[in-house]
């Protein structure tokens, strides 16, 4: 979907019609969770702290985020996709994955599924989606921010390769920030510079990451589409109002963290061994700190106690603090455990 969260809003507010749009948080203190094509105009972009996108663009307006609603229009697209395809891999609530090599309607075609999905698209929900077309998911994704926003491009079999060697190494998707300056440290500026390194360059340099890099220069990318992929983490983060370095406010905070937590928790009936805390100082340092259990946690009590004695562990805090964050991860689901003698922790 293009410009997903701020369309929506631009679509049920038509004051917002043409205008630099952020979703997200105060002008102050919060993070821009999407920017409309109008914003970005301006550099405006998802994850920037507020306060840079308004000196970016004094006159953009802040938009409160209504996920409800955007669930809402998210389910209505995986409806026009069930229509074509079962093999459905969402990535968020505003992009997927389609495998339509045998579809519904076998239409042999795919630049024509993709054609008439964006056309259903538009006319059910009012907005506009890119597509990207091609024989892997690397590629496919690729594809689809070259002709954003509401457009669509193909990258053939016999093209991909040569397509991949201009491509710039920060546009390689799985290529994160701090890889691709590495990266370019190291002379790799494109997918042909990439493409000259060894495997064994590539695995002693980046890890096991190394090896995707090898395979994707070349426009190989073996991993299918999974509409069963399972969720890793539940977490929740919250940005203050105002720097926080007093225990007693941040034990608040933590309070409604947790119980934020433990309801989004409950609702995904997942249970977990790690749980994780993020604190972001007010100079935009961030630091984790992790605890793993040998068993799964499914005590509330247990979790805040975890929570609280990592949290204390990084008091006195050294400056303030502006945003704090838990994540469960390690998860197993309740429908997988059914049957199964379960080892559990419990708090007394």
């Amino acid at each position: 979907m293009d410009a997903f969260f701020a369309s929506v809003e631009q679509r049920d507010n038509p004051e917002l019609k043409g205008k630099p749009v952020a979703v997200g948080g105060s002008a102050e203190r919060g993070v821009v969770a999407a920017a409309s094509y109008e914003a970005r105009k301006f550099g405006v972009r998802s994850a920037m702290a507020s306060k840079t996108a308004k000196r970016l663009c004094p006159n953009l307006i802040f938009v409160k985020p209504r996920f409800e609603e955007y669930k809402n229009v998210s389910n209505q697209i995986r409806e026009i996709f069930l229509e074509y395809t079962e093999l459905i891999e969402p990535l968020s609530l505003d992009e997927a994955y389609l495998d339509v090599t045998e579809n519904h309607k076998n239409i042999l075609l795919a630049t024509e599924i993709a054609k008439q999905i964006r056309e259903k698209i538009k006319a059910k929900t009012g907005l506009t989606a890119s597509a990207g077309i091609s024989f892997n998911k690397f590629l496919a994704k690729t594809a689809s921010d070259v002709n954003k926003p509401n457009g669509m491009f193909v990258i053939k079999p016999h093209q991909a390769e040569a397509y991949v060697e201009t491509l710039p190494i920060k546009r390689f998707y799985g290529v994160g920030k701090v890889t691709a300056e590495k990266m370019t440290k190291m002379g790799i500026a494109t997918g042909k510079d990439l493409k000259e390194k060894s495997l064994e360059f590539l695995v002693n340099n980046f890890g096991k990451a190394g090896r995707y890099y090898h395979e994707i220069c070349r426009g190989k990318d073996n991993r299918k589409v999974n509409p069963d992929r399972i969720r890793k983490s539940i977490g929740v983060e919250n940005t203050f109002s105002n720097d926080l370095n007093s225990p007693d406010e941040l034990y608040v905070e933590l309070d409604i963290i947790l119980a934020q937590l433990w309801k989004r928790v409950k609702k995904a009936r997942a249970f977990g061994k790690t749980l994780s805390i993020k604190i972001k100082y007010d100079d935009f340092e961030i630091i984790t700190r992790s605890r793993t259990s040998q068993l799964l946690i499914m005590e509330e009590q247990f979790i805040s106690k975890q929570a609280y004695e990592m949290l204390n562990a990084l008091l006195p805090s050294p400056k303030g603090i502006r945003l704090m964050g838990l994540t469960v991860s390690n998860l197993e689901f309740e429908s997988d455990l059914e049957g199964r003698q379960i080892p559990l922790i419990f708090s007394i």
